[in-house]
């Protein structure tokens, strides 16, 4: 069992978890992954490592209540515990000899953005960080992404706090303007990181992706995160989780991928509307 150390409400449908898991947290990097159940019943998830404590020997855990299991885990408070939180997972974001890097990040894949930005900081890299969201309610990590970026800019959607737009307006004003990257780090949906490689590949700058978003058990036996990429004209197989989850954007089929990732959709939609209806009996 691991204890919810703290937790605290980002905006409306994120939260933040701080989870007491020594073993994870002496080991993780930036870009890995957990595997957490909430009891014994439940479905195993993938969560993104966004941030540890060696010395207290916790893992900061962000999520966005979308399903019936990140439903379950918000009705847990700070005190109480979750059943499995199994880690790290995945490949770390290599960062090694990046000096100037733009990191991207687009709703609650700002989570897994601003521990790399953090890093990359610390390292002593000139950091641009440029985070997205649909509105100001969204908006997350403001402070975080302040803390450890040389500039930072901020979009939504509506226009509603920031720049009016979204996350490839100020990439494509930057590049045209002259600023160039060793690397950009996209992290979001796939629909965004799909035009974030395609406002860059006119300069030729490098775009690593992060395909956590298609993961789903995170040892690459359910098939579900099965990517292709192309390389050398030909086209690859990989797994996210087990491969990744960083891939070199310009090899990745978005198309694909985004086609895939829409296919349990319904399923997902129903299993949380059960476990709402069943909390709201006094279900546990």
């Amino acid at each position: 069992m691991y204890k919810i150390v703290t937790k605290k409400e980002l905006n409306p449908t994120v939260t933040q978890m701080e989870i007491e898991a020594p073993l994870v947290a002496n080991k993780a990097k930036p870009g890995q992954f957990i595997i957490l159940r909430v009891d014994d019943t439940g479905e195993r998830i993938p969560l993104t490592v966004a941030g540890v404590n060696k010395t207290a020997g916790t893992v900061k855990i962000i999520f966005q209540i979308v399903g019936a299991t990140t439903f379950k885990l918000n009705q847990k408070n700070a005190g109480e515990y979750i059943e499995d939180f199994v880690g790290p997972l995945g490949e770390p974001t290599h960062l090694d000899g990046l000096k100037k890097v733009c990191i991207i990040g687009g709703g609650v894949g700002c989570a897994i953005a601003m521990p790399v930005a953090e890093t990359l900081h610390d390292m002593g890299a000139e950091v641009t960080s440029i985070i997205g969201f649909r509105n100001k309610d969204l908006v997350i990590l403001e402070d975080e992404f302040n803390a450890c970026s040389d500039k930072l800019y901020i979009v939504t959607d509506d226009g509603s706090y920031g720049e009016h737009g979204n996350v490839c307006m100020p990439l494509e004003r930057l590049l045209a303007g002259g600023e160039q990257f060793d690397m950009i780090i996209a992290i979001g949906p796939l629909v965004m990181m799909k035009f974030v490689v395609e406002a860059a590949r006119p300069y030729n700058t490098p775009v690593t992706v992060s395909m956590n978003p298609i993961m789903i058990d995170g040892t690459g036996m359910c098939g579900g995160c099965r990517l292709t990429l192309n390389v050398d004209g030909k086209r690859v197989t990989k797994f996210a989780c087990v491969d990744g989850p960083d891939f070199d954007g310009y090899q990745v089929d978005f198309d694909e991928a985004m086609s895939r990732g829409r296919m349990y959709s319904d399923f997902e939609r129903h299993a949380y509307e059960d476990t709402c209806n069943l909390f709201k009996k006094g279900g546990k």
